[in-house]
């Protein structure tokens, strides 16, 4: 395990809130704790609907759909199940592209404009950031 290594677990805990990670490469077993400050930062709060994905203009009629939270990219609704969009495919304004879930809340990313799906640039299971690039679409009408 490398100081690279170390460092984005700690990032993790902050991200997620944690006060304690234990991980166990193959036994070489590492341990991070971190004490409860006196007056902790602030937690943003999460709201039941989801915030809109950000869309950004791109060359040639591309769109990219952003993550509005940080949370896990789930590509399906279920384990097992078939993924919502798959390259290619076609989608319609309001049609649901993924979801993303933070804090047990599980957040329906939408799609702002019709399109066709170019590039899916996070894989399922992955933790993202707020801004973190989703998906790339060619912007149909």
């Amino acid at each position: 395990m490398t100081d690279a290594d170390i460092r984005r677990y700690a990032r993790l805990m902050r991200e997620l809130g944690l006060t304690g990670l234990e991980i166990d490469e193959a036994k070489g077993t590492l341990r991070l704790e971190c004490a409860q400050l006196a007056s902790p930062a602030p937690t943003p709060t999460l709201t039941a609907a989801p915030a809109a994905p950000a869309l950004e203009a791109a060359p040639a009629g591309a769109l990219t759909v952003s993550s509005p939270i940080v949370g896990v990219f789930y590509a399906a609704p279920m384990e097992n199940a078939e993924p919502y969009v798959k390259i290619g495919d076609r989608v319609k304004k309001g049609d649901v592209l993924c979801i993303v879930e933070a804090m047990k809340l599980m957040n329906e990313i939408v799609a702002e404009a019709d399109g066709v799906i170019t590039d899916i640039c996070v894989q399922d299971g992955q933790l993202v950031d707020y801004g973190c690039v989703l998906f790339r679409m060619e912007a149909q009408e």
